[in-house]
């Protein structure tokens, strides 16, 4: 069992990007890193800081629950897309190991997701 993210266009042909739980978990984190974040820290992660401490236009997807949850409107993805444009770039520069290239490989494939959200106006939603 996994997690989807697609976009709410009742088009089961577009694109979608999936990961299992433990992997989006991964993911997320990396991402909350990059942003100076450590999820752990964070309320719903296990922690005491609310999310009103942090400045970061990824907020609405590192604090999403991983099922359910509302989905993401048109205008969260594009605020999302154009900071995770600019991480998955950062890490493409820094190269890594096998972990981190995946990671840019799923960040690629989620910016595709959240563009075609955009430009259909439908939003992103998890499942």
């Amino acid at each position: 069992m996994g997690l989807v993210l697609f976009p709410g266009d009742g088009d089961n042909s577009s694109p979608d990007v999936s990961w299992s739980y433990s992997g989006f978990a991964a993911f997320r984190r990396r991402l909350a890193e990059t942003e100076g974040i450590i999820l752990s820290e964070m309320w719903g992660f296990g922690g005491e800081r609310p999310w009103s401490e942090t400045s970061t236009a990824l907020e609405s997807l590192l604090d999403h629950p991983d099922a359910c949850g509302d989905d993401l409107s048109p205008s969260k993805c594009a605020s999302i897309l154009v900071r995770l444009e600019a991480i998955t770039n950062q890490w493409a520069r820094e190269g890594g190991d096998q972990l981190l290239q995946q990671h840019i490989e799923d960040a690629r494939q989620l910016a595709s997701v959240l563009r075609l959200c955009i430009d259909k106006d439908v939003p992103l939603v998890f499942l």
